[in-house]
């Protein structure tokens, strides 16, 4: 049986309450709120049980009330952000918009905290807000005509292309603050050697000819790059339905 403290099987959600004296002067919603400040500034490295009792102007006894390390914290502040993605219920819309709302959600989310994509999947996502998240999604695929491990694998696809993407983006955004070069100036940087393989890559060269230069704001073409993408996939999945179940999935 693997250890207690294991990343995993050590989840904030599955250890037992555990006994305290006195009343803490601090909230577990304080806690995690201050913590997730530091982490949307620095990041996980900037984060400490130290830092976050100076930011809240508290000692370490009114943190381990809650917590009982930085692990568990950064499991808290995850589930968090997993409470800002809305999905609505399946009479509220059709199964496509209600998923692509949810992606939308998961993607925007991720996007304004990055610091939490790295730490998807180092602990069971069971928290109250991951649970609700998956709840209404299930409801909604289940509306739409999903049963049992097809289920699964969509809503699979589904979060996987929107954290795919918030990832990208993420880290396309890092790399230019780390940089302190616009797109435009790295785009010139690369220009000369993409020109200097042109011949050994034909074909990447026409379409690269053929498509123009890319629109001066990156944004636009990471959005449309996502829209795209998730329509594709939604796309698929109402094939599937109309395929295995014999009737249209609805919209």
């Amino acid at each position: 049986m693997p250890p207690r403290s294991d990343s995993f099987t050590g989840s904030v959600w599955l250890r037992p309450p555990r006994a305290q004296t006195g009343q803490p002067t601090l909230s577990r919603e304080q806690i995690v709120r201050a913590a997730m400040e530091l982490l949307d500034a620095e990041g996980p490295a900037g984060l400490s049980m130290r830092r976050l009792g100076t930011k809240l102007g508290s000692g370490a006894t009114s943190l381990y009330w809650h917590v009982a390390n930085k692990d568990e914290l950064l499991e808290l502040a995850v589930d968090e952000v997993l409470g800002e993605i809305y999905v609505p219920e399946p009479g509220d819309t059709g199964w496509r918009i209600g998923a692509s709302i949810s992606a939308n959600g998961m993607r925007s989310a991720l996007l304004r905290h990055p610091w939490a994509i790295g730490l998807l999947g180092l602990h069971p996502t069971i928290g109250p807000n991951a649970m609700r998240l998956g709840e209404r999604l299930v409801a909604l695929f289940i509306a739409a005509g999903f049963r049992g491990m097809a289920l699964s694998h969509a809503t699979a696809v589904l979060n996987s292309h929107a954290i795919g993407a918030a990832t990208s983006e993420s880290a396309i955004k890092s790399a230019l603050k780390r940089t302190g070069q616009t797109y435009e100036q790295i785009a010139e940087d690369v220009e000369p050697y993409l020109q200097r393989l042109a011949s050994d890559n034909p074909n990447y060269e026409k379409w690269r000819q053929e498509t123009g230069p890319m629109p001066n704001d990156p944004d636009q073409v990471l959005e449309e790059t996502y829209a795209f993408g998730l329509e594709r996939l939604l796309d698929g999945l109402e094939l599937w339905l109309e395929n295995n179940t014999g009737k249209p999935s609805g919209p």
